[in-house]
C-alpha cells in the first residue's frame, strides 16, 4: 500500500467516525428542550457542511495523480482539524 493510499484510508476512517458522532448529537438534540434544539440544529448543519466540504478535499486527493497530493496535504490536514475540532466543541456543548 502507497502512503497516499495510507493517508486515504486514515482520512475515511476519521470522517467516518466524525459522521456517526454528528449522528449521536443529531439524536441529543432531538431529545432537548425547544429553544435548545435550534442551536443545535443550527451547530449540527454547519458540522455537516464542514464533513461536506472535507469529504470533497478527500475526493480531489483521490483523484489526484501520486506526485501532486502531497501538495493538497496541507489543506487536507487544516480541514480535519478545523473539522476535528469543531465535532468536540459541539458535543462539549450539548447537554
Amino acid at each position: 500500500m502507497s502512503m497516499k493510499e495510507s493517508y486515504e484510508q486514515k482520512l475515511q476512517a476519521q470522517l467516518d467516525e466524525w459522521g456517526a458522532q454528528i449522528d449521536k448529537l443529531k439524536a441529543k438534540a432531538e431529545g432537548a428542550e425547544a429553544d435548545a434544539q435550534l442551536e443545535y440544529y443550527k451547530q449540527i448543519e454547519e458540522l455537516r457542511t464542514m464533513q461536506e466540504s472535507a469529504a470533497d478535499k478527500l475526493a480531489e486527493l483521490k483523484d489526484a495523480g501520486d506526485d501532486a497530493w502531497e501538495d493538497l496535504k496541507a489543506g487536507i490536514d487544516n480541514a480535519w482539524d478545523s473539522l476535528g475540532n469543531a465535532v468536540k466543541s459541539a458535543a462539549s456543548r450539548f447537554k
